[in-house]
C-alpha cells in the first residue's frame, strides 16, 4: 500500500512538471487492490479499471515499466496504444483497461464462463466504480453469472464519488450497491474497504467460492477517494476540502500500520525504515524510467508505428494508408 501510493505521488509530481499527459491516483483505496491481490492464483484473471494499480504494484510488475507508459516514452510497453494508466500486463493478470464504463463486468463474467467450460479452477475479478454500476452492462453481467454460477468475483469499489457526483445519485432508492445482488440469488456483501484484513478475509472467502463452483459473488467495496478524480479533476468545486479528513473508516496506511504495531509485528523503527525503502524504490525505478525519455523530453517515435501491433495481419485498407504515408 505505501509503495502503491508513493508511486501515484511521485506519478502525480511528475505530471505537474509537463513529464506525463495524465494520471489518476487510488489514495485512500490502495487497501482494496493489494489485500485482493493475495486471495488470486496464477491464471486468475482481473478486469480493472484505471484505480486498481495496486493490484499490478501488488503482484511485483516491473514500476519502471509502469512509469514508461505514464511517460509514454520509447520503453512503454504498449506503446501508445492505450492512455498512460491504463496498463495492461496477461502475465501478471491484468486485463487490458477499458475507457467504457462497466464493461469490466460483461467481460469478467464471459472470461470466468470459458473458464469453467475449459475445466481449469482460474476465476475472474472484475472491478467497476460505483457510478458504472447503473450501466445496463452491470445487470447484464449479473443476470449472465447468475444463470451460469460463473467462477467470478464481481466488484464494486465505492470510494463516494463518481468524478463529481455523489454515490448517493447511482445508488438510488437502495440502502447500498451490494444489495442489487440479492434480486439475481448473488451472494453479495459489503465491507470496510479501508480495513486490509478485512478485504484480504473477504477476497479469499469469494475466491474459494468461486474455485469450488459456488457461483459468483458481489461485493461492495466502501471506501474513500482521498485525492482528486485524475490529475484534470479539481474537487474543491464539488465537496467540502476537510472531507477527506472526516472520513469515518480512515486512512487504510495508516489503520493497518497502527494494527501491526499495538500488536508487536512492527515497531516504529520498522516503520520508519519501511517508508525510507519505499521512496528509494520509487526513485530508483523513476531513473531508470526517465532515462528512456518522458513526454517533455526524450526520443520521439516514428509516426509509422501507429501501423504497427495493431493487427495480426495488416489490411489492406490500412497497408495502402501506411503506403499514402510514405512508410
Amino acid at each position: 500500500m505505501m509503495l502503491t501510493r508513493e508511486f501515484d505521488r511521485q506519478m502525480m509530481i511528475d505530471q505537474r512538471q509537463s513529464k506525463a499527459s495524465f494520471y489518476m491516483q487510488s489514495t485512500g483505496e490502495e487497501a482494496i487492490a493489494c489485500a485482493f491481490h493475495s486471495a488470486l492464483r496464477e491464471g486468475d484473471m482481473n478486469f480493472p479499471t484505471y484505480r486498481q494499480q495496486g493490484l499490478l504494484v501488488a503482484a511485483g510488475y516491473p514500476l519502471e515499466l509502469m512509469m514508461s507508459q505514464v511517460y509514454s516514452n520509447s520503453r512503454d510497453p504498449l506503446r501508445g496504444r492505450q492512455m498512460p494508466v491504463f496498463y495492461s500486463s496477461r502475465e501478471y493478470g491484468f486485463f487490458s483497461i477499458s475507457g467504457n464504463l462497466a464493461t469490466q463486468f460483461v467481460q469478467g463474467v464471459g472470461w470466468a464462463m470459458a473458464c469453467a467450460l475449459k475445466g481449469t479452477s482460474s476465476i475472474a475479478a472484475s472491478w467497476i466504480g460505483d457510478g458504472a454500476s447503473n450501466e445496463t452492462d452491470f445487470f447484464s453481467a449479473l443476470v449472465m453469472a447468475s444463470t451460469y454460477r460463473a467462477p467470478v468475483i464481481l466488484n464494486i469499489v465505492n470510494n463516494q464519488w463518481a468524478i463529481s457526483t455523489s454515490e448517493s445519485v447511482a445508488r438510488g432508492l437502495a440502502p447500498s450497491f451490494a444489495i442489487r445482488g440479492h434480486g439475481f440469488g448473488i451472494a453479495s456483501l459489503r465491507v470496510d474497504g479501508n480495513d486490509f484484513l478485512a478485504v484480504h478475509s473477504v477476497a479469499a472467502w469469494a475466491a474459494e467460492r468461486a474455485r469450488a463452483n459456488m457461483g459468483p459473488t458481489l461485493i461492495e467495496w466502501v471506501t474513500y477517494r482521498a485525492a482528486a478524480h485524475s490529475s484534470s479533476d479539481d474537487p474543491s468545486g464539488y465537496r467540502p476540502a476537510d472531507e477527506a479528513q472526516a472520513w469515518p473508516l480512515g486512512d487504510p496506511i495508516e489503520r493497518l500500520t497502527t494494527h501491526l504495531l499495538r500488536t508487536g509485528v512492527l515497531d516504529e523503527s520498522d516503520v520508519a525504515a519501511l517508508r525510507v525503502d519505499v521512496v528509494d524504490e520509487v526513485r530508483v525505478a523513476q531513473i531508470e524510467a526517465q532515462s528512456h525519455g518522458t513526454l517533455k523530453q526524450g526520443p520521439v517515435p516514428s509516426p509509422r508505428e501507429i501501423f504497427e501491433d495493431v493487427f495480426k495481419s495488416m489490411p489492406e485498407s490500412l497497408a495502402s494508408q501506411e503506403r499514402e504515408a510514405g512508410y
